[in-house]
């Protein structure tokens, strides 16, 4: 069997691209995998583990390629784009992988040439590993990956990309760009940025001494860690890039925080458990969805996936 892309190349090469390259090759649907990024050890450790040829720029990299993930930091890509622009072969697809889509849309689309695909995408999977040697091949197994075609899309590249992508485990959707960065400031970024504020009030509350909060913090703390382990270039630009949808949601956020603290101040208990049992209702449909185990994981060892280990 033919593979669904002769050519594939990675630009940028982290985790998301190094779980497809894995991903791809396991399955049979790239002929040959080429890659691209910044870093000469990056590259090195990229060529010993899943590409077949690793270029000194994107340019060179993208040069015949069938399919083109960019999967750069979203402050990145329109850079990127500008710069293989030239060398995009006519009928390729170009893809990407950023957390925010209308600010990729604005900076990509205006690269992309006539004849060229370009297809926006948004995998929801990830760990708070980063790097090339942090991918593996089952990441996206019934995670969604969601795709904001733009107006006028062509079909056939689309279901190419589609095809691909449910070939590696995911499931696909699609979605307008401006809903899908109101959702995932809801589901993701919002909750990151939390994240990195309950970490950040642990760091300064002299009270509680370093020490404590690391020996006790197999608890929700240590949820909060694992959160705030992400990239730090990559949650940069998303909150810069999609300020408009998370400084909503923050707000919603607040308000709500601040009928909690009153709830607490005045010994509501009734609308405390209220309100706690329809929050809970909401991870039971996580469960029941399939995007989670509701085996207790309170003393799990840490314990990596497959080929996944830190960078």
């Amino acid at each position: 069997m033919s593979p669904a892309f002769p050519r594939v190349a990675l630009i940028g090469l982290g985790l998301i691209a190094s779980s497809m390259a894995h991903a791809m090759r396991a399955k049979g649907l790239a002929g040959e995998i080429t890659g691209y990024a910044r870093s000469t050890d990056t590259r090195a450790i990229a060529r010993d583990l899943f590409c077949d040829r690793v270029t000194e720029t994107a340019a060179e990299a993208v040069r015949d390629a069938d399919l083109v993930v960019l999967a750069v930091p979203v402050g990145a890509m329109g850079g990127i784009a500008a710069e293989i622009a030239p060398h995009l072969k006519p009928g390729a697809i170009v893809t990407d992988v950023g957390s925010v889509k209308q600010a990729v849309i604005e900076a990509v689309s205006p690269h992309i040439p006539e004849g060229v695909h370009f297809i926006p995408g948004h995998p929801l999977a990830g760990t708070e590993y980063s790097g090339p040697r942090s991918g593996f091949a089952t990441l996206f197994e019934n995670r969604w990956w969601l795709l904001t075609p733009l107006e006028g899309q062509t079909p056939e590249p689309l279901a190419r990309l589609r095809a691909l992508l449910e070939a590696i485990g995911a499931n696909v959707d699609e979605m307008d760009a401006r809903r899908h960065d109101l959702v995932l400031a809801v589901v993701s970024h919002t909750p990151h940025l939390i994240a990195y504020t309950m970490v950040g009030v642990a760091d300064h509350l002299r009270r509680v001494t370093q020490e404590e909060v690391i020996k006790y913090s197999a608890s929700g703390f240590r949820d909060f860690t694992r959160i705030a382990a992400s990239d730090p270039t990559m949650w940069r630009d998303v909150f810069l890039t999609n300020k408009d949808a998370v400084l909503d949601i923050l707000g919603r956020f607040t308000e709500e925080l601040f009928m909690l603290q009153r709830e607490i101040r005045m010994g509501d208990g009734e609308q405390l458990h209220a309100y706690f049992t329809r929050t809970r209702a909401i991870r039971r449909g996580i469960i029941e969805a399939g995007q989670d185990t509701p085996a207790p994981d309170f003393g799990r060892a840490p314990a990596a996936a497959p080929g996944r280990t830190k960078a």
